[in-house]
């Protein structure tokens, strides 16, 4: 909320400096977010009359005036406004002035000049020569009553801040100038000027029927007819002035007033075109289909979750939000109805954003605006309509208040003691009650108790915390004292046989890939598609229709990724994302880090698509493929012995996808792209991932110390033939378990053979394994016989295990 310091100043003016007076609402909690100056500065300009304004003899542009500055003489100025012309008033900057600065930052000084032969002793300003606004169609004309030679920042209240306050919903009270200044009464003492809304005489006894069918939409609801009203009168330059500086721009004198008194009084109204409502109101709720051409010129269409001011042909307004187009007051306007309302919060939250916009109303009603005032607030508006719109057959009738359903302030209790142990310093019973007096409201004093009945327009004081929070505001936040914690801090130390999450991100970021950060809600599809996942966790209030769900698996996310980088031309896209998922889990219960029925692991996934490593002139431009990621996930969880068994996922390819184990645990899977969500996505190839459970990840072997044998080890190549459903799991697994009395050390897999036809050695559906070994002890040098003692084990175990045979 923005507003001028000036107007608050009128209704409460502290002893305070501009920056202390933001400071004490700062630490009140109305946090001023931005302090800025009504105008840049400037000097020497004063308020000027043109008396003799003549064509320049040498421009057909430029005027010479004569332009009395209050000073006797008058000053020959050469202008090229086309407005410049004789009896108005002007800024007219003195020989001297300095004007606000350029571009460049330096102000501009004023000297006599020559313009085309002509001398010219100062300079006629416009509004966007002042930096007042970007209006430069001329002159900034001036009320003919502007004293002559008065400085101009002073005529129009220049010397002001304005503030810009950034509120809480809580806050709601405070959404108007009085209601600042009720704030800044009660936190620094000074005297509040309450307003005074004395009732206007009536002209007439007329009253527009009014039903309200929605006690659960409208509460309360004033209004009154008044007659005979000029509403192509004038706004009042004042009022046009403060309304600009709330960041609101003049329209006519009837909706300038209704959003003045907004500002001043924090009451949205509504000012109808009396002849153009048909019979008389109705408030109730929508009803499907019915369609409202707005304010704005947008036509929306309602439901019966959407409130509505209606007539007997149709609707007319959007309860609480914005006024219909049908009953606007226009220059033909004659009679007005001049309407005030409590609409209940809960009614108004949320409709305006189901319509794409948002109203100043709508933003005070759904956070609470006092039903207690709509009789005096109609009371204020219809004065300002008399004195700014009136005529002498101007006739006011009297105000028709109907209360359906106002709320119950119920009262609140405060325990003494829970608000010292909440606050946390010493407090008084004393100290509390003048607190909570000092925001004049209504307290009675019980033993170590005070209980407080809210206010109309404190919607805020519901529990016990609210009113703690109300005494430390007024006691001041800075007087807390600094109590440093009392109970001991422990570091947590990570075992040597867990690494930590950031040393995950830097073994990832080594193998070529780079962190993206993913929001934790997504699209259902993914879910369905993707994981697999039939009944994901759905979102009670989702901030997109796209985001509607939570993640179990974070595939869906990389993909989003891929092909956002994709569609930016990246030919190499290889990334990564350490994040929670959210799974169903019916032993999950509530602690301090989980909730009941969900369980929320962290895992590690990872993508890669394109070429294998960046353009380089000394490696072959290769794809990546299963096995490179499979090498990477290998990396990533060394020293501990994956294993990879064929498996199935639902965003995997069937053939090409793998579970990886590690201590006999699955703990996720690798594999390509399932080819249907390849086509879906539109991708040129398949992007090959892992995902894995960011638990076992962490986990790892502490190093133990082996010492290096003294002596040379032997090699030894073998190649058996097996059937081509062996795996190179299975074969390690049989070479490892071969009983060479602890002589082996190592066997790696150098060739595998296919015939491409049957022979007398090998049939078709057999392959031929190359293995290498290696042999050594660590106590004696090994003798031919050990040797082939050892080989022959590990033949005879291959035999007994894979049916495999010495290729001759």
């Amino acid at each position: 909320m923005q507003f001028p310091e000036s107007w608050l100043r009128e209704f409460c003016n502290p002893s305070l400096s501009t920056e202390q007076l933001a400071e004490t609402l700062t630490m009140a909690g109305l946090e001023v977010e931005e302090l800025k100056s009504v105008a840049p500065p400037f000097s020497g300009i004063v308020v000027g009359e043109i008396k003799e304004a003549v064509q320049h003899p040498n421009a057909d542009r430029l005027r010479v005036c004569q332009v009395d500055v209050g000073q006797g003489s008058l000053l020959n100025i050469v202008c090229g406004a086309p407005n410049a012309r004789v009896g108005i008033k002007i800024p007219c900057a003195m020989v001297g002035a300095e004007l606000p600065p350029g571009e460049d930052g330096k102000p501009f000084l004023i000297k006599v000049g020559q313009l085309r032969g002509v001398e010219s002793q100062g300079m006629l300003c416009s509004a966007r020569e002042l930096k007042l606004s970007e209006e430069h169609g001329g002159l900034l004309e001036l009320p003919a009553d502007a004293p002559l030679g008065q400085n101009i920042r002073e005529y129009l209240q220049l010397d002001d801040t304005l503030f810009t306050l950034k509120l809480t919903p809580n806050l709601a009270h405070a959404l108007s100038v009085y209601g600042v200044a009720r704030e800044v009464a009660a936190l620094t003492g000074a005297p509040l000027k309450a307003p005074s809304f004395p009732a206007v005489a009536l002209g007439h006894q007329d009253k527009l029927a009014v039903k309200v069918s929605a006690p659960d939409l409208c509460g309360r609801f004033s209004g009154r007819i008044v007659r005979n009203v000029n509403t192509q009168a004038a706004t009042p330059q004042w009022m046009v002035d403060r309304l600009a500086r709330c960041g609101q721009r003049s329209v006519t004198a009837l909706v300038d007033i209704s959003n003045y008194v907004m500002f001043e009084l924090g009451r949205p109204s509504h000012i109808f075109d009396l002849d153009k409502i048909h019979g008389g109101l109705e408030v109730r709720w929508g009803k499907p289909g019915e369609t409202l051409k707005l304010l704005n010129g947008n036509t929306v269409t309602v439901d019966e979750k959407v409130g509505v001011i209606a007539d007997a042909v149709q609707v007319e307004s959007l309860a609480g939000i914005m006024g219909g187009d049908a009953t606007s007051v226009s220059d033909d306007t004659k009679h007005v109805y001049v309407e005030a309302a409590f609409w209940w919060p809960k009614a108004i939250a949320g409709r305006s954003r189901r319509y794409n916009f948002a109203t100043d109303a709508g933003h005070r009603f759904e956070r609470g605006v006092d039903p207690g005032q709509t009789v005096e607030h109609i009371e204020r508006i219809t004065q300002l309509i008399i004195d700014i719109c009136g005529t002498p057959e101007t006739l006011c009738g009297p105000i028709d208040d109907t209360q359906i359903n106002l709320p119950k302030p119920a009262p609140v209790t405060l325990r003494v003691a829970r608000a010292v142990k909440v606050i946390g310093m010493p407090l008084t019973q004393a100290q509390c009650l003048e607190a909570l007096q000092r925001l004049k409201l209504q307290v009675s004093e019980g033993e170590g108790t005070l209980t407080v009945t809210p206010p109309s327009y404190r919607f805020d004081l519901q529990i016990e915390e609210d009113l703690i929070e109300e005494v430390v505001r007024m006691v001041g936040y800075r007087q807390l004292p600094d109590t440093p914690p009392l109970a001991p801090i422990t570091a947590k130390v990570r075992t040597e046989a867990e690494r930590g999450p950031f040393a995950v991100r830097r073994a990832l970021a080594g193998l070529g890939y780079q962190e993206t950060i993913n929001f934790s809600f997504v699209e259902e599809r993914w879910e369905h598609e993707l994981a697999g996942n039939p009944n994901p966790i759905k979102l009670l209030n989702p901030i997109a229709s796209q985001m509607s769900v939570m993640r179990s698996s974070l595939i869906g996310s990389l993909l989003q990724v891929l092909k956002f980088n994709l569609d930016r031309k990246a030919p190499r896209v290889n990334v990564f994302e350490l994040g929670r998922v959210f799974l169903r889990d019916a032993q999950s219960q509530n602690t301090d880090t989980t909730v009941a029925g969900f369980k929320q692991p962290m895992r590690v996934a990872g993508l890669a698509y394109g070429p294998r490593a960046a353009l380089h002139w000394g490696q072959p431009d290769k794809a990546v493929d299963f096995f490179d990621v499979k090498g990477d996930v290998e990396a990533l969880l060394a020293p501990l012995k994956a294993v990879f068994a064929p498996a199935a996922h639902p965003a995997m390819h069937p053939g090409r996808c793998a579970s990886v184990s590690v201590a006999g645990q699955q703990i996720g899977y690798v594999g390509e792209l399932h080819p249907q969500w390849r086509q879906g996505y539109d991708l040129a190839q398949a992007p090959i991932l892992f995902e894995l459970e960011l638990d076992a990840v962490l986990q790892r072997q502490v190093p133990v110390f082996r010492a290096v044998s003294k002596l040379q080890p032997v090699e030894r190549d073998i190649a058996v033939i097996v059937p081509e459903s062996v795996t190179h799991a299975a074969l390690m697994a049989a070479i490892y378990g071969a009983n060479t009395q602890g002589l082996l050390k190592g066997a790696t897999l150098f060739d595998v053979y296919r015939p491409q036809q049957g022979s007398a050695s090998m049939q078709l559906g057999e392959k031929s394994l190359a293995v290498r070994l290696v042999i050594s002890s660590d106590a004696a040098t090994l003798n031919d016989e050990a040797i082939e003692a050892a080989v022959q084990a590990v033949l005879a175990h291959l035999q007994n295990q894979l049916q495999a045979r010495l290729r001759a």
